[in-house]
């Protein structure tokens, strides 16, 4: 059983941040450990309130998880201020070996900031270089980046900016894009990737990014590559977005375990890749080579 560690914020709503990761983690098949870089009060209508920890407790838990259980991934959501990504930056550097999905958490959907202002530029100074792979939404890729973001050629645009601060990749996500299908843009030293699925009118997609991020983290854990990574969790999110929850007055979360719920449990382990493929295996995404 490989482990992940997430490293982020806690939701009192679980249906994103910690709560979502840990579920999206152990639905891909994968041991989910955590490290809390902040509270929240929240629930589908939005955050109402928020602490950030102190470092030194969160330098505590990074120390405790890692010293005993060898994380073979790590995924980070929100971070809140520069003195926490510093935190994580000097506990990642010295494991550098390890797959590192960096979701750049900044605003909630209800508007509310997650990401304190200074602490944007110390994020990509510090902790994008250490990164397997960044996943901005198209707000987020604006902000880090200063380019406007509306379709898959400025989103791979983008993506370029960031890919020059260091990481290895970039995952430009497609739900607010101007596109057709929601399409996610993968870009890395190979080209770029675009991974497409249909558009599902729903207002239950509270904690799609976290769950998507943890999504990858858990397949990189298991040895897949990161194309394949990729392609795997966007069929999850999006099979999880299809299945989601009506619960509370806004927006709903996903349901991190839908394969559960039907009659092809089976044929979807198979199609996440958790299982051995056979004929009754859903067809999932491909990603489409751009350039």
């Amino acid at each position: 059983m490989r482990v992940v560690c997430s490293i982020a914020g806690s939701d009192s709503s679980a249906g994103a941040g910690i709560q979502a990761d840990l579920k999206a983690i152990s639905a891909c098949g994968a041991y989910g450990a955590t490290v809390i870089t902040a509270i929240t009060a929240q629930n589908t209508r939005g955050v109402h309130a928020a602490y950030e920890l102190p470092v030194d407790l969160i330098e505590a838990q990074l120390d405790a998880v890692f010293d005993d259980l060898h994380p073979a991934a790590v995924k980070t959501g929100m971070l809140s201020s520069a003195g926490v990504v510093q935190t994580v930056a000097r506990a990642l550097r010295r494991r550098t070996e390890l797959p590192f999905v960096l979701d750049p958490v900044m605003i909630a959907k209800s508007g509310h900031a997650l990401l304190h202002p200074d602490a944007v530029a110390c994020l990509r100074r510090d902790l994008l270089p250490l990164a397997t792979l960044v996943t901005p939404n198209r707000h987020e890729a604006e902000a880090l980046t200063g380019v406007s973001v509306r379709d898959a050629a400025t989103a791979a645009a983008a993506a370029r900016v960031l890919l020059a601060d260091g990481c290895r990749a970039v995952l430009v996500k497609g739900g607010h894009l101007d596109t057709r299908a929601a399409t996610d843009v993968l870009v890395s030293a190979d080209g770029v990737m675009l991974f497409e699925a249909p558009r599902l009118e729903t207002p239950h997609t509270h904690g799609t990014g976290c769950t998507l991020a943890a999504a990858i983290a858990a397949f990189l854990a298991q040895g897949a590559s990161l194309c394949d990574a990729v392609q795997r969790a966007k069929l999850y999110v999006t099979e999880a977005i299809r299945a989601g929850l009506a619960l509370g007055a806004g927006h709903g979360p996903t349901d991190h375990f839908f394969y559960l719920r039907g009659t092809d449990t089976e044929a979807w382990l198979q199609a996440l890749g958790l299982r051995a493929p056979s004929a009754a295996t859903p067809a999932a995404s491909r990603g489409e080579r751009l350039d």
